[in-house]
């Protein structure tokens, strides 16, 4: 008889266990671990399917088997078989098995694996060997697995005579709630008003979960468990004495609740509050030690000390004993530094800390100096002369007090780049024995010079002053002489002029009498002259030098026109009255320039500019007898310079001689250095 058809599908044990006959059997296997197995007909198929633990608890291993039968003809091949499980199981990798020997997956879900054969590679048969087929998979049951809930499996398969789909047939896994153990750690140096951690593990329950801590009968606070399954909870104990302290895990929905042994714990007194103060020297040198101590109080207080400068620990925490430590210490910088000390503490007593920090400050070590004394060996009495005091090295800091033997001279001078100066004017003659004493700034050390004599006395006599102006006309011709004329104040002064033309000496030194001193000179190179006067006296005079001035040299051209000059005056003059002196040039339609009046060689006051080709010039005489007068012309634009014959002018004492007439002489070719062509 054929026994091919499209299989029913079942979906619960009650509905199988009225139409097809049902079988049912729990175990209990190794471990605890209770078995489940059921068998069902459908058909002329049988099946039976197991569960190896219906119990589980999570994280075991739960393996499921269905076993094919035939118990009619004909035979049947079975093509696949699926395997459903809850979500929250997980298939263990290379666990399916066909007939007890390893078979890999074709497809596998969240809910389900299948394996797949030939259509020939499983038969069953009613009658002869193979008489069955055993598909069998293993999962690992989760942590979101729902507890104390039964959670359906179902099997699916294809076959030759049709598909069989057992939605939910079972077994059912109902997965049992985690059991725990809660601990509670040992707890020590619990104190009254100090904060003690209270730490209980956990084994069975999940991260997150909440744990209580109990003192005695009363709930202190909770703490999660973390990812080892361990939660804390800071205690502060409020009274003394013995405390009994629990923890306790009230369970979830996914694990039983568990608590610790109570523990005794002896809760102490609160600390002694303690204070500190520190005591330093307001002062240290870097290299040289100081003692820095500290006090506590009360002084029965036992711990330590730690000294610190700033936020660095100082040394090693010294021991306290009677209520004080101390710590010598050497600073290695120089500044401010702010100590404090801080007391540790101890069992029964609190740490303190002194406030506010005491500052010390540090200076590196005074450098050594040495002065020098710098004096003029004599001075006069009434003129000032210069101490110069030298400190080595150049930047000490301080003062230098100058000292006349024990006394004083004027108030400390300030150093400045290692030098001090004070100029000092003696009032009484003899030998003064002078120093000068350094007095430092802070770092560096003070030093006194050796002394150093000066011997005063009255001044010589006084040199008498004196001034020298040079007069020159200011242009000239290269190859024309010209008049340089120096006068020197006072009149009476003696001694001799050197005149010069820029750095350069014009001729040798002229003798000065009445206060002048001339000479005639001949520029030969053209351009602009720098020309004054040294004036070096003679005994009870000061030498001086004439402020230059300037004298435009040119070259003749050859186109310049010669010119003829003529000099007239009076035939007598009086001594101390006005006499006029002119001079007319001639040769040139334009005359530009100058003309210097000389008697003899002594030039007569200043270069007279020619107006329309004449130059006057009063001069009054002031000695007696026959002077020659002559006139210079200095050449200008376009003529050449000449020089006049001389006129002789015979000067007689005021109220003496007659008037004479007036006389005059022209310049001719190059008499007396007419200087055309």
């Amino acid at each position: 008889m054929s026994d091919k058809r499209v299989r029913r599908i079942i979906g619960g044990v009650g509905a199988v266990a009225v139409a097809a006959g049902f079988v049912a059997t729990m175990g209990v296997g190794s471990a605890g671990a209770a078995s489940g197995s059921l068998t069902w007909d459908d058909g002329s198929s049988r099946f039976t399917r197991t569960v190896s633990n219906t119990t589980p608890n999570e994280g075991d291993i739960v393996t499921v088997s269905t076993k094919f039968e035939r118990t009619g003809i004909p035979v049947e091949y079975i093509y696949a078989v699926k395997d459903a499980h809850p979500t929250c199981l997980t298939y263990v990798d290379g666990s399916a098995k066909v007939d007890g020997s390893p078979r890999g997956l074709q497809s596998q879900a969240a809910d389900y694996v299948r394996v797949q054969g030939s259509s020939i590679e499983w038969p069953v048969y009613p009658n002869i060997n193979p008489k069955s087929h055993t598909f069998e998979f293993s999962y690992r049951v989760g942590a979101d697995c729902a507890r104390g809930v039964a959670l359906p499996t179902s099997m699916y398969y294809s076959g030759s005579l049709g598909d069989g789909n057992y939605t939910n047939k079972g077994p059912a896994i109902t997965v049992a709630k985690n059991t725990t153990t809660t601990t509670l750690a040992a707890v020590s140096g619990a104190q009254v008003g100090k904060p003690v951690t209270l730490s209980a593990t956990v084994t069975g329950a999940a991260q997150g979960d909440s744990v209580d801590f109990y003192d005695g009968g009363t709930k202190v606070g909770s703490g999660a468990l973390n990812g080892s399954g361990v939660a804390t909870y800071s205690w502060t104990p409020s009274t003394a004495g013995a405390r009994s302290v629990q923890a306790k895990f009230a369970g979830t929905a996914f694990a039983n609740g568990s608590d610790s042994t109570a523990q005794s714990v002896q809760v102490a007194a609160p600390d002694v509050a303690t204070s500190t103060s520190v005591q330093v020297p307001a002062t240290a040198t870097t290299g040289v030690p100081v003692t820095l101590t500290a006090s506590v109080a009360p002084a029965n207080a036992a711990g330590t000390m730690q000294f610190k400068d700033g936020a660095a620990n100082i040394g090693a925490p010294v021991a306290v004993s009677n209520g004080g430590a101390s710590l010598d210490y050497t600073f290695t910088a120089a500044g401010a530094h702010d100590i404090t000390a801080v007391y540790s503490g101890a069992p029964g007593f609190t740490g303190s800390t002194s406030s506010p920090a005491q500052t010390v400050t540090v200076r590196d070590p005074d450098v050594v100096t040495t002065t020098t004394l710098q004096v003029p060996p004599t001075a006069d009495l009434g003129t000032a002369v210069t101490f110069t005091a030298t400190v080595d090295p150049a930047t000490a800091a301080g003062t230098v007090q100058f000292k006349d033997g024990a006394a004083n001279i004027g108030a400390p001078v300030a150093v400045s780049s290692g030098k001090a100066q004070l100029s000092h004017t003696f009032s009484v003659a003899g030998n003064h024995s002078i120093s000068a004493v350094f007095t430092g700034n802070t770092g560096f050390l003070g030093s006194t010079s050796a002394a150093k004599n000066v011997i005063a006395t009255n001044p010589p006599a006084q040199d008498v002053q004196t001034s020298t102006a040079v007069t020159v006309q200011p242009t000239a011709q290269t190859g024309a002489t010209v008049a340089l004329t120096a006068s020197v104040t006072p009149a009476n002064a003696t001694g001799t002029v050197q005149f010069k033309d820029g750095g350069t000496a014009i001729g040798t030194p002229v003798t000065v009498s009445n206060g002048a001193a001339g000479l005639q000179h001949t520029f030969t190179t053209a351009g602009s002259h720098s020309i004054t006067a040294v004036f070096t006296p003679g005994a009870g005079f000061a030498g001086s030098t004439a402020p230059a001035q300037a004298v435009q040299v040119s070259d003749p051209a050859p186109s310049d026109v010669a010119t003829t000059t003529e000099v007239t005056g009076p035939g007598t003059a009086t001594v101390g009255q006005a006499a006029s002196l002119t001079a007319r040039v001639a040769g040139a339609a334009q005359l530009t320039g100058t003309v210097q009046f000389y008697d003899g060689e002594t030039p007569l006051g200043a270069a007279v500019p020619v107006n329309n080709g004449v130059a006057v010039l009063a001069h009054t005489f002031t000695t007696t007898g026959a002077h020659a007068i002559k006139a210079v012309y200095s050449g200008g634009t376009g003529s050449l310079a000449s020089t006049s014959a001389p006129q002789t002018v015979q000067v007689t004492a005021s109220g003496g001689g007659t008037d004479g007439g007036t006389g005059s002489a022209g310049s001719l070719g190059t008499m007396f250095g007419s200087l055309g062509g």
